[in-house]
């Protein structure tokens, strides 16, 4: 199936490892051009590289470049955007994406540690979002795609940071979604379970520690209740975000779509 990326650019937000990665790497295999960002220079230079790779491998694979920007801070977004279209001379897809925020309880954080978590995942979803929507009416259209996590949907216990503030990403999403739709900009957010990253297995080793158990006996109890026995690599999650950033997906608009192996077990 031809998704129709080729020639498409897109900053894809936090993409040096992980979900974020991997999603760049899938969009440039399909055609994309894709701007990769990174508080890191090294990482993001490698990230970059790596991506390059994969594209020219590819039948019609795209380009790739990375630049340095931390995406709490104002001014790296304003740069991020220039220089995407500096390098590549517009913007159709915006990938979403910060790493989550620490895990605890309610009684864990104070005031500064939920402004810091808003402004990691919150604002830096609205700075990006402010800033290449003027470009997306540009180029007649585009795609927004947040990378959530699994607890809006269903909030996890010792993460009572993410379960805050990317429920707001997500009510952002929808509104921005009712009002972009008419001009041909189609918000969404992709909401993952457990993937085999840094992430999880950081979290495994923070509860590992919290309950005197291993990290291995900590990791194991990230699949447990998931119909599909596993954690979900993350080549699959990148295929679900590749699709809805592609004009094969023009008629998908307003939604978040959990990518967990059917961990979440309610209707809507």
């Amino acid at each position: 199936m031809d998704l129709g990326l080729h020639g498409k650019v897109a900053i894809v937000a936090a993409s040096s490892k992980g979900l974020g990665r991997a999603s760049a790497v899938q969009l440039a295999r399909e055609g994309a051009y894709v701007v990769l960002c990174s508080r890191n220079a090294d990482a993001i230079a490698a990230a970059a590289t790596l991506v390059q790779q994969e594209a020219t491998t590819a039948e019609n694979g795209g380009q790739a470049i990375g630049v340095q920007a931390d995406v709490t801070q104002l001014d790296d977004i304003e740069r991020l955007i220039d220089s995407a279209i500096t390098h590549f001379g517009r913007l159709d897809i915006l990938v979403n994406n910060a790493g989550g925020p620490p895990g605890g309880s309610f009684d864990t954080f104070n005031d500064a540690d939920y402004e810091r978590a808003i402004t990691l995942n919150l604002m830096s979803t609205l700075r990006l979002s402010r800033g290449v929507v003027p470009h997306l009416r540009a180029a007649g259209g585009g795609s927004i795609v947040n990378i959530t996590s699994i607890s809006v949907k269903q909030p996890l216990n010792g993460l009572i940071l993410s379960n805050t503030v990317r429920a707001g990403v997500t009510g952002l999403a929808k509104s921005m979604a009712n009002e972009l739709g008419p001009e041909g900009i189609r918000v969404n957010c992709v909401a993952p379970g457990p993937f085999r990253t840094d992430r999880v297995l950081d979290l495994a080793k923070a509860r590992a520690e919290r309950e005197g158990i291993t990290p291995e006996e900590a990791l194991a109890t990230d699949w447990t209740g998931i119909p599909m026995g596993r954690l979900g690599e993350p080549q699959e999650f990148a295929n679900v975000v590749t699709f809805l950033a592609s004009p094969a997906a023009s008629y998908v608009n307003g939604v978040t779509i959990q990518v967990d192996g059917g961990m979440y077990r309610g209707l809507l």
